[in-house]
């Protein structure tokens, strides 16, 4: 069960892929993740220059994140994406659509000169809204400032 709703209104064009015009929060827990980028646990970049294989890292590392305090792909509301090569981002629409079911989020995907290593061609940051009921955070995971 979604908190949050999709809405595209009559008045704009029908989005063309997996994100929605707007999305309407409900009273969950907002979580706001940090970009991600395409590397392991281990923080070696997996797929170097390879657009397609990026994608699926850093959705799997989004889909990591959520997991660790009992989210889910369909808790994001909003992505913002930045790619170097805004052509193979393109082509991978089935990849994301492997990860996102309706409603979709609402999606901003930019185009920028170059990411921290030459290497990465993709960085994607989230803001999901887990329902209160199904949110967890492990007390051992809580870090405060010194």
């Amino acid at each position: 069960m979604n908190m949050a709703e999709a809405f595209n209104p009559d008045t704009l064009w029908r989005p063309f892929g997996a994100f929605s015009q707007m999305v309407i929060g409900g009273a969950g827990k907002t979580l706001y993740l940090k970009g991600q980028v395409s590397l392991n646990r281990d923080g070696e970049i997996v797929g170097a220059h390879d657009m397609a294989r990026q994608v699926e890292q850093v959705l799997h590392n989004v889909q990591h994140l959520l997991a660790s305090v009992n989210g889910r792909m369909g808790d994001i509301v909003s992505l913002n994406q930045f790619t170097t090569d805004i052509n193979a981002f393109m082509q991978c629409g089935p990849i994301r659509q492997r990860f996102f079911d309706d409603p979709f989020p609402v999606t901003t995907t930019v185009e920028i000169s170059s990411l921290y290593d030459p290497r990465l061609m993709i960085e994607i940051s989230a803001v999901a809204e887990v329902p209160l009921e199904r949110f967890n955070l492990p007390p051992e995971t809580l870090q405060f400032p010194k």
